[in-house]
């Protein structure tokens, strides 16, 4: 968007560039674009776009700084995950330095479990993160998330553990919801809100009013009422 220059004479743009280069985009108008495929860029170079405004109080305003943003562009060459939950992946065509998300499907979804920086470059790239296994199937995949929700991921792997499932009681004297072992969980109220989520042997829920929760936890769900 290009205001009137703020003497209300002319408009407030004189001048656009992209890379040093100035454009040759028409700016004489209340609004106008900046035409990037006339530039020859290469997916994954840099872009310096300099947009210069007289200096009588008008400012220009950019509607999607985002559509400089990277989209994810890498190819999996190699997916596995060890019996001690260690995943490896290996990807090519790596163009920009966006992270790999790590997910798992437990609780019938897939559930955010770690973070790796992605490294840009288009050779081979090699990753690994240390997961923490459930009990039964295990299901992981790796993703990268570009400019306007444009996402790409992964094939999934799959191992199985045997672990034991854990269980859970809800101790009302203390307050508190205790696992048989460690585990990531979330709470939910009766609306379906997440209230509580976090990693430990037991939940403290003397904050909570007296009311039925629900549970995700381990590789499975539950509830309780507090009373």
């Amino acid at each position: 968007q290009n205001s009137i220059g703020g003497y209300g004479v002319g408009f407030c743009v004189y001048e656009v560039s992209v890379n040093g280069e100035v454009c040759t985009d028409e700016t004489n108008s209340s609004a106008f674009e900046i035409d990037l495929k006339q530039h020859g860029l290469q997916m994954g170079a840099p872009v310096v776009i300099m947009i210069k405004h007289k200096d009588d109080g008008c400012l220009p305003k950019v509607i999607n700084p985002d559509a400089l943003k990277p989209n994810p562009t890498f190819e999996t060459i190699y997916m596995n995950v060890e019996d001690n939950g260690l995943l490896q992946w290996t990807t090519v065509n790596e163009t920009s330095k966006l992270p790999y998300v790590i997910e798992q499907f437990k609780w019938n979804k897939w559930v955010q479990v770690g973070e790796v920086e992605g490294r840009g470059i288009p050779t081979a790239n090699y990753y690994t993160f240390k997961t923490t296994a459930i009990s039964g199937m295990n299901k992981f995949r790796v993703k990268q998330k570009g400019y306007i929700d444009k996402t790409k991921y992964s094939p999934a792997v799959v191992y199985s553990s045997l672990l034991p499932e854990i269980t859970y009681v809800y101790n009302k004297e203390i307050q508190k919801v205790q696992f048989s072992a460690f585990s990531f969980f979330e709470v939910y109220d009766k609306y379906g809100s997440l209230i509580k989520k976090g990693y430990g042997d037991k939940i403290d829920v003397s904050n909570l009013k007296k009311d039925t929760y629900y549970m995700n936890f381990g590789n499975t769900m539950g509830e309780f009422k507090k009373k």
